[in-house]
């Protein structure tokens, strides 16, 4: 059975179960709870060793072929360009399309939620090069630093690094297939996920007063995923269906949305860019990393129409054009600043455009903290579809892909 099928059999069947239990029992509550966390740390289980193995020997492979910093360089601009129109839609979409007030509860436990920058920064290098490699499976750009300058190192002398390279290759192909045996039992993980989910769903909306922002957000999001971004991919040389790349997507669609978690999801797309979309291993590891990193644009985009709907539920005043601006610049900026959240970027994002804003709504987003993890749902979806197209596009350019026909799909 294909893996995207298992998937959706999954998320069905954890879905009936979650409007199947009372959604006020606080011990199934905290079961579930408790099952997610164990959910989670099964499908970032493999992620770790893939990247250690595999982007070091993509970067090897990239510097050999003359292709690294051609490669980085359109990753980022893509990103970047993502970024800017993914936000920019999804904040005229809103305007254009208000949701109404969100009734203001005032929470007497303030959380302090930061991106903290800095500390991320200082953790790249650590004193000891070494504890890079002892993640713990959520910041995960000090290990792919390590892997760059192994991967530089490679090249250093092949009498000396062949040993070495063939050990790292062999590697990779060994945890690759490693993760790919959870990415196969992820039918029935992502029960508990889509259960957990789905209770908290049934609540929200018996609250009634985000059904508005609710609906914008899942028309919004299923468009851009299933029909604007797969639309781009007409512009690619030589011409391909878009539409066999978003069916080849559909797994990772599936687990991100679930889990909300770009990390529980990098082996999935990594395996389904391969197997699905053709991209080999030298263009797929570095550019789903680099996107997995620092191209954040749908939880970003959520992020930014969410603040505009606090922004409204707080003032009758309405918002300039250079309120919109000067949102839209602090959304595309954060996005490249949530690496180290890879279970919470959209809610983090909302909290850090609150407190960068500042005028009052430093404390906005806790407002929209019961729908938090439908938001964090939502960005993740729409980072890992771009990631997916992404990366397809990307490797088809560099000429680092390979056509596979649909029923050869996993």
């Amino acid at each position: 059975m294909k893996v995207w099928l298992k998937l959706l059999i999954g998320s069905l069947l954890g879905v009936l179960l979650g409007y199947l239990l009372p959604n006020d029992n606080q011990r199934i509550l905290s079961i579930l709870s408790w099952l997610e966390r164990i959910a989670i740390r099964i499908g970032r289980y493999g992620t770790v060793p893939i990247l250690i193995f595999s982007l070091t020997i993509a970067i090897y492979e990239l510097r050999q072929d003359g292709q690294f910093w051609r490669l980085i360089l359109r990753s980022f601009l893509l990103i970047l360009g993502s970024a800017v129109f993914v936000v920019a839609s999804g904040i005229m979409v809103t305007m254009i399309f208000p949701p109404d007030r969100i009734p203001i509860q005032i929470d007497e436990q303030v959380e302090l939620i930061s991106l903290n920058v800095s500390e991320a920064a200082l953790e790249l290098f650590p004193s000891n090069m070494f504890s890079a490699l002892f993640s713990d499976g959520v910041y995960l750009l000090p290990l792919c630093v390590f892997a760059f300058f192994l991967g530089m190192g490679l090249s250093y002398d092949r009498n000396y690094t062949k040993p070495v390279i063939s050990l790292l290759d062999s590697l990779s192909r060994i945890f690759y297939h490693v993760a790919s045996f959870f990415s196969e039992i992820l039918g029935l993980i992502i029960i508990v996920l889509a259960a957990y989910w789905a209770i908290r769903f049934h609540g929200l909306l018996q609250a009634d007063v985000f059904k508005d922002l609710i609906l914008l957000l899942a028309v919004f999001s299923v468009a851009l995923g299933f029909i604007i971004l797969p639309l781009f991919l007409y512009f690619i040389k030589p011409k391909v269906n878009p539409w066999v790349q978003l069916y080849g997507s559909l797994g990772p669609a599936l687990a991100s949305f679930f889990s909300g978690d770009i990390n529980f999801s990098i082996p999935v797309i990594i395996r389904h860019v391969k197997e699905n979309l053709g991209a080999r291993r030298r263009s797929n590891t570095v550019t789903v990393t680099l996107f997995a990193a620092f191209g954040r644009a749908g939880s970003a985009m959520v992020a930014a129409a969410a603040f505009i709907v606090i922004i409204k539920s707080y003032s009758s005043l309405g918002i300039t054009l250079m309120d919109v601006v000067s949102i839209g610049i602090r959304a595309v900026l954060i996005s490249f600043l949530l690496a180290r959240h890879s279970g919470d970027a959209a809610y983090t994002a909302l909290a850090a455009l609150c407190l960068d804003y500042g005028r009052g709504y430093e404390a906005g987003y806790l407002i929209l903290k019961p729908m938090a993890f439908y938001l964090i749902a939502i960005g993740a979806f729409l980072d890992v579809m771009i990631s997916c197209f992404a990366s397809f596009a990307l490797a088809r350019g560099s000429g680092f892909q390979e056509d596979r026909e649909p029923r050869h799909f996993i």
